[in-house]
């Protein structure tokens, strides 16, 4: 992926280094113990903070960004901005309305998300809908390449551009008529819902990517990555590699077959149309 020189979006909000809330606990779950904290998790959908953070409240310290963290922020940028001019032309050829952007905050360690809680090692990349903020900690990428198999520029593009199909969502009214029924109906059936959610975020990610190789910056190996990147983090193969049976009721992303597939529909297409994951009759 050819990231480097290119335009950056204005949409960051960069807190990394700063310090602040991040209220890490002394003693706390480190190394490979966190990562099994971590897709604990992910894989039933609960927040684990309380795991990982001492409600005493210490604070983490500022620190002094380093060269990787740099390169990663830029890149972040760069992806950030692709998403922005892809879906403002979606949006107006598709749908013949605005884009309107959510901003990306990064951060290390822990930060507030406001409406929506403490953001930190625990959540993972999220959006939050309350704010329409997109929260990312750099080293999440470290952990999808040395963790979860999942390495490359576009497999962290792929992340990006999952959680900004979360915003676009939101904008569109599916993401709040989508949680509604969530706290409706029984736990199966919400993580059931949030399967559905979860995929057509990757088949807008793959809309955006359909549209962004347009712009001559990815190769075919690129997409392979945001390939991979989708079936390493599909619910059955993170319970399987953590050593658990995959228990499909608690599926709160889908399969590595549903992940992969729906990014490969949206990366066939282009049209966001054909992303209706809520009316399919088979996921």
């Amino acid at each position: 992926m050819q990231w480097r020189g290119r335009r950056g979006s204005n949409n960051i909000d960069d807190r990394r280094g700063r310090g602040g809330g991040g209220r890490a606990r002394s003693g706390g779950v480190g190394g490979v113990g966190l990562i099994a904290v971590l897709l604990i998790g992910w894989f039933f959908g609960i927040d684990v903070s309380g795991l990982l953070n001492d409600p005493g409240g210490q604070t983490t310290a500022p620190r002094e960004l380093t060269a990787a963290d740099q390169q990663a922020g830029e890149f972040v940028s760069v992806t950030l901005a692709d998403t922005e001019e892809v879906w403002a032309a979606i949006f107006r050829d598709q749908l013949d309305r605005a884009y309107d952007p959510p901003t990306l905050v990064l951060f290390s360690g822990a930060t507030d998300a406001n409406a929506c809680g403490m953001a930190n090692g625990a959540t993972g990349p999220f959006f939050c809908p309350a704010d329409r903020q997109v929260y990312l900690d750099t080293d999440f990428f470290v952990t999808l390449e040395r963790r979860l198999g999942a390495g490359g520029d576009f497999a962290a593009a792929y992340v990006v551009a999952h959680e900004v199909a979360h915003s676009v969502q939101h904008q569109l009214g599916i993401l709040g008529q989508a949680n509604q029924l969530r706290a409706q109906v029984s736990p199966e059936e919400s993580n059931f819902v949030s399967v559905q959610i979860e995929l057509q975020a990757d088949c807008f990610s793959g809309v955006w990517a359909n549209h962004a190789r347009d712009m001559g910056s990815f190769t075919r190996d690129d997409f392979l990555e945001a390939l991979n990147a989708a079936q390493r983090i599909g619910d059955d193969t993170l319970q399987a590699n953590a050593g658990q049976r995959p228990m499909p009721h608690t599926f709160t992303h889908g399969t590595s077959e549903q992940r992969a597939r729906w990014f490969l529909t949206g990366l066939q297409s282009g049209n966001i149309a054909d992303c209706d994951t809520f009316s399919a009759q088979d996921l």
